[in-house]
């Protein structure tokens, strides 16, 4: 290979690098575009349904209600944090509350699904992604159908956070969730649309008008005098793509999943030809070798707490279990990862989201949320 050929090798190797991690910044923010529209168009409905305090006394209506809210809004930090707010506002009793956390738990993993159908056109392909997306949705199904019938009849899971909580002296710190994954995706996200992410609680809390808007529209406020009453009126559109539309939001909601669908994928067919086009022959069977091999010897069984560690790790970062494993499933459809080596990085995963949650609890508002 001349000079010349070796430079344009290296050179073509940096853009293909710098393409795929501006495609993975694409591919998330799509995810994260893709969230903000499910809650603007189901938010007001599960607002709704978390107002319905009789039907959420029923330990499996809790679980559906949870899991249904979930898929609607496609955050699970979305219905845990309407939950956690009812709770401080003794609106939900602890213990219908954990039906709805384990139902918000399986309506998480639906994203991983729908990633997994976007490798669609080929099937070997497919059959691998989506065989790694049902892992997520097994592990949780399995973990529900185990621990609530347990729940049900003893209240394990409520008198164990409850002796938790007791021994462990948890002050509230409104600077406990810090932001990672987030603080990079913002700038684009929040130019395209921003929600009022108290909007939906309000509705759960019954506290919101009939009539009030899940986009925050207004940045600032100002106050004017009528009659020597001085009334908050908005002054200053916040500086996102939707703010001075007058539409619904369930429009609004519907044309933004029509762009994120399109976006997200577009960016995930491209990123498995860029990485069809890095990972291959040689260098496919080390990164192969390294992710899935074990340990030598007596550490063998020491390699999947270690998927499950990287997999906690991630998850905290990311401050999503959903874009974690969502990042995964392309990854096992091109038969890069296992779906053996995909069981540990899940585990680690919903550790790791466990862990955000109670990041999430800590900025409460009362000693109650904890």
């Amino acid at each position: 290979m001349s000079r010349n050929d070796r430079i344009k090798s290296i050179l073509t190797l940096i853009l293909r690098i710098i393409g795929l991690l501006a495609l993975l910044y694409l591919f998330v923010c799509s995810l994260d575009l893709m969230s903000s529209a499910f809650r603007l168009i189901g938010g007001k409905i599960t607002g709704k349904v978390f107002a319905e305090g009789a039907i959420l006394s029923n330990p499996i209506a809790g679980l559906m209600i949870g899991l249904l809210a979930t898929v609607l809004v496609q955050s699970s930090s979305t219905s845990t944090s309407i939950v956690v707010s009812m709770v401080s506002s003794s609106i939900l009793p602890v213990k219908q509350a954990i039906p709805i956390i384990m139902g918000a738990n399986i309506g998480t993993s639906v994203t991983n699904t729908l990633v997994a159908l976007t490798q669609s056109g080929k099937r070997e392909e497919f059959s691998l992604a989506f065989a790694g997306a049902t892992v997520h949705d097994m592990f949780n199904w399995l973990s529900v159908l185990v621990l609530l019938p347990i729940e049900i009849a003893s209240n394990m899971l409520y008198h164990l956070t409850r002796l938790i909580t007791k021994s462990i002296n948890l002050k509230r710190n409104p600077n406990s969730n810090p932001e990672f994954l987030t603080v990079i995706t913002k700038p684009l996200t929040e130019r395209i649309v921003l929600l009022d992410k108290k909007a939906i609680e309000s509705i759960a809390l019954g506290n919101a008008s009939a009539n009030i808007s899940l986009l925050k529209r207004y940045c600032s406020y100002k106050n004017e005098s009528d009659n020597g009453t001085f009334n908050k009126v908005p002054d200053q559109y916040c500086p996102f793509l939707f703010a001075k539309v007058n539409w619904a939001d369930w429009l609004i909601g519907l044309v933004l999943l029509i762009i994120s669908l399109v976006c997200l994928c577009l960016c995930l067919f491209l990123l498995v030809k860029i990485l069809q086009s890095l990972l291959k022959g040689t260098v496919k069977n080390i990164i192969f070798k390294i992710v899935n091999t074990d340990f030598p010897g007596i550490f063998k069984h020491l390699t999947p707490y270690l998927a499950i560690l990287v997999g906690c790790i991630l998850t905290i970062l990311v401050q999503s279990s959903s874009i974690f494993t969502s990042t995964l499933t392309p990854l096992v459809g091109l038969g890069i990862i296992t779906i053996e080596r995909v069981y540990p990085f899940t585990l680690g995963s919903n550790i790791g989201t466990t862990i955000t949650g109670i990041m999430a609890a800590l900025t409460a508002t009362s000693e109650k949320d904890l």
